[in-house]
């Protein structure tokens, strides 16, 4: 566990009942409290802040190898580039619509904690990722009393996620701002149809970007309209900026997406209103891109170096597809209790297979569904357990986190955790398991 993790779970339980209950009596504004106050874990969560500054950096390395694919392995061919992660060519070209070769770094890392090193899990590039208005947890926190005094005796620390991003749509918005204004409007965009589902969660990262200044409107693609002039308006205010919020998948699974989307690809293209991130992102978040780093089958593309960043960084991963060689099948056959089954493009722990979760017949119809689709074919990582005291019993549970580490053009930019108990499951996300609790992310030296 982390040196804090102990320390802090023994004072909560001895007494300190202004730091056990700190997460309850924390006031939070109302948006985010309505959209994370009854998902939140009932504590922080701790992480040491050189070696994760240095798993960031290993992910920003990664990120440039992951972009540098294409012209790696392919001779630049984007088709046969996407073709090999098993895209279906209608995805590949709406991913490719508004590229440039290089999407903005924009992104959260999932990754687990073995008790000796972080472990990638997967890579979520582009703005759809979920969280970045964690840090307003990090700051009711310290405004509990007992809290703080705890973070500061103990050098605690966070980096506020929104508050860099607000930097990044600033910047981004920039070439695009109109009447000569100061700051930019921008669109939170969703597809058709996905503001009922997430616009509790909107809302809340509207509020985010409100504290920083920021005129953020939401809406959903069919809400965006061009002027005649090119720009894109929502709800008749002109947009200088819209930040995505739908992918690719649900434009494809929308009779009218692509169609209406081309007002938002137009607009950028001429410079109008800037789309951020493109769609292109996901030709990297793709899982299957991850094998192509990790399989040595391509080793022979990449330094010693680069090949020593993929291993100190990825845990073995495999792309299982129709022309699978048996011996990779026979493999995954043999270490079913080692291995995980996740889709190129799936999230949230859908449609995933974990092969310590299942017997040896529902392993083979995994496989058979793996082979079929494509999917990647990771080694397990255990993930160190961490002491939550549960506030209401005063009993003591191991609790596991995904941290996610948000990176931005700028480099590290906060982090925050989904956390289970140990014996709740192996997907730990809120839309695959609903024992999952968000937890915001504090480091210590």
């Amino acid at each position: 566990m982390t040196a804090l993790s102990r320390p802090y779970t023994d004072e909560c339980r001895n007494g300190n009942t202004g730091l056990r209950d700190a997460v309850a009596r924390a006031a939070f504004p109302p948006a985010f409290d309505e959209a994370w106050r009854r998902h939140l874990l009932p504590r922080p969560w701790f992480v040491p802040e050189a070696e994760t500054r240095e798993f960031a950096r290993d992910l920003q390395g990664l990120f440039e190898l992951l972009v540098s694919l294409p012209d790696r392995l392919f001779d630049g061919d984007a088709e046969r580039y996407a073709k090999e992660l098993g895209l279906d060519p209608r995805h590949a070209a709406l991913l490719r619509r508004c590229a440039d070769g290089r999407p903005a770094l924009l992104g959260r890392a999932d990754a687990y904690h073995d008790g000796t090193r972080y472990r990638l899990l997967e890579f979520n590039l582009g703005s759809e990722v979920g969280g970045m208005d964690m840090g307003v947890a990090n700051a009711g926190l310290l405004r509990v009393g007992e809290f703080a005094a705890f973070a500061a005796r103990h050098g605690l620390g966070h980096v506020d996620t929104a508050a860099l991003l607000a930097e990044d749509l600033r910047e981004r918005a920039r070439p695009a701002l109109s009447g000569g204004g100061a700051e930019p409007v921008i669109g939170l965009v969703e597809g058709n149809g996905g503001i009922g589902p997430y616009g509790t969660l909107m809302r809340a990262f509207q509020e985010a970007m409100a504290a920083q200044g920021l005129d953020l409107r939401i809406g959903e693609v069919g809400d965006v309209r061009p002027r005649s002039d090119g720009k894109l308006t929502l709800d008749g205010a002109p947009l200088d900026l819209v930040l995505r919020n739908f992918g690719a998948r649900q434009l494809l699974d929308d009779p009218a997406g692509p169609e209406v989307a081309e007002h938002l690809f137009r607009a950028h293209d001429a410079g109008r209103t800037v789309l951020y991130t493109s769609l292109e992102s996901g030709l990297y978040a793709h899982k299957n891109a991850l094998a192509l780093l990790s399989d040595p089958h391509w080793a022979a593309a990449f330094d010693s170096a680069e090949r020593a960043l993929v291993d100190r960084v990825l845990p073995w991963s495999r792309t299982l597809g129709r022309t699978a060689a048996p011996a990779l099948l026979d493999t995954c056959r043999e270490r079913r209790e080692h291995l995980i089954l996740k889709p190129g493009a799936g999230h949230g722990g859908f449609d995933t297979f974990v092969g310590w979760e299942c017997d040896d017949a529902e392993w083979r119809r995994a496989l058979a569904v793996a082979t079929d689709h494509g999917y990647l074919a990771q080694e397990r990582v255990v993930p160190r357990p961490e002491p939550v005291l549960d506030p209401a019993t005063g009993q003591v549970e191991d609790w596991i986190a995904a941290v996610g580490l948000f990176l931005t053009s700028r480099g590290y930019a906060g982090a925050h955790a989904r956390a289970n108990r140990v014996d709740g499951g192996a997907i730990v996300g809120m839309s695959g398991n609903p024992g999952t609790r968000m937890a915001c992310v504090f480091s210590h030296l």
